[in-house]
């Protein structure tokens, strides 16, 4: 097989020149030490506030604590002891909330009337818990992280199923999930797949999960649950890497649909040998539109247009009405380009593609419609 120059591969899917490709074994012991805290690692969408809103979040909440016990001291002020004067101003009222929140008092000022007793045990020791528990509220997110983000992984799974695999997001695997998110994949049914982590959390923030690991491993890719996933899209940047992870991806689940990019189209049998349905050969298709696009500049603006998801013209298969069946081709009310009957593609004008069946599916053009739907 025919591996691609380094220099010709796409290069996006890896920005960071220092992390290796999916299913590059030429890496050092101490490079695979270094991946070691991030290999095998699930990243799903956070949706919460940056640190520094948070902290000042915290930082407002015991402020507000700090200036109600201040409040409650100076409104009952008449019933503390101050040992240095005996009375209690409004900077004693601040000292004493400061030390009693943060500690349990210095003795130096005491309540001993009985309303400022009271006021003590009701409102200024819940107002210190509250204040502890705001300060080390950090230390108890810490702690609890681990377990919660257990919950949600563990709620992941048992939720995730019928949904679609990325193995490499670069630009051919952000090109491809944008289109199937553009005809109403839910971006929660969308799992990514690459060795870097960088990449991974790229695509954590438009709301898609994401394992960090080589796809070519059996364990990394049953960590995106490939086993229950409908269909799955390979954009790996190496062709040898896209037919490993194929043959792995194939023997994990034998019911997907796996469509792979490979960049040599002398590469495109090894891969539907692996196991892949349809294979893209990327450099080719590329090649083939700027020659149309020489040829015919408004003929390529139309192939990209149909190739292009959600605006102008979109390509669409859809299944045969009821109305439809043992009808010709020309009297449906959509342009049909081909009919898929069992395993054949048959073309619009072939005299076979009349009349349709009922298990028939048709591939017609469409107008797009601005919500992203199609007419």
């Amino acid at each position: 097989m025919k591996l691609p120059d380094h220099d010709a591969t796409d290069r996006s899917t890896h920005p960071d020149p220092t992390v290796p490709p999916a299913g590059h074994h030429g890496v050092s012991a101490a490079d695979r030490a270094g991946q070691h805290d991030t290999e095998h690692r699930i990243m799903l969408p956070r949706y919460t506030a940056g640190p520094l809103r948070q902290v000042a979040r915290r930082l407002l909440m015991a402020l507000l604590v700090m200036v109600a016990t201040v409040l409650i001291v100076y409104s009952d002020s008449a019933g503390y002891h101050d040992n240095s004067d005996g009375e209690v101003d409004f900077l004693d009222a601040v000292y004493y909330s400061t030390v009693t929140l943060s500690t349990t008092g210095y003795g130096d000022i005491v309540p001993y009337s009985d309303s400022a007793r009271l006021s003590n045990v009701l409102l200024v020791t819940p107002l210190r818990v509250l204040f502890l528990i705001i300060l080390v509220g950090t230390t108890l997110e810490v702690l609890t992280e681990r377990t919660r983000e257990q919950w949600r992984l563990t709620r992941w799974r048992s939720a995730l199923r019928e949904h679609t695999v990325v193995i490499g997001f670069g630009t051919k695997g952000r090109s491809a999930v944008q289109t199937l998110t553009a005809t109403g994949l839910a971006n929660e049914r969308v799992v990514v797949v690459d060795p870097n982590p960088k990449v991974v959390e790229s695509a954590t923030a438009h709301g898609y999960a994401g394992v960090v690991g080589d796809a070519t491993r059996s364990d990394v890719l049953l960590r995106a649950e490939i086993q229950k996933a409908r269909q799955i899209i390979i954009a790996t940047q190496r062709d040898d890497t896209a037919v490993l992870v194929t043959l792995t991806a194939r023997q994990l689940n034998r019911g997907a649909k796996i469509v792979a990019a490979v960049r040599e189209e002398e590469n495109a049998p090894l891969l539907r040998q692996s196991g892949a349905d349809a294979v893209i050969t990327s450099a080719s298709a590329a090649g083939r539109l700027l020659g149309l696009s020489v040829l015919s500049p408004s003929a390529g603006t139309v192939m990209e247009d149909l190739i292009q998801q959600g605006s102008g013209l979109d390509l669409v298969e859809r299944p045969v009405v009821k109305s439809e069946v043992g009808r010709g081709v020309r009297d449906t009310d959509d342009l049909v380009v081909s009919v898929l009957r069992g395993h054949r593609l048959i073309g619009y004008d072939d005299p076979e593609a009349s009349p349709l069946k009922t298990t028939d599916r048709l591939i017609t053009i469409v107008r797009a419609r601005p919500n992203g739907s199609v007419e």
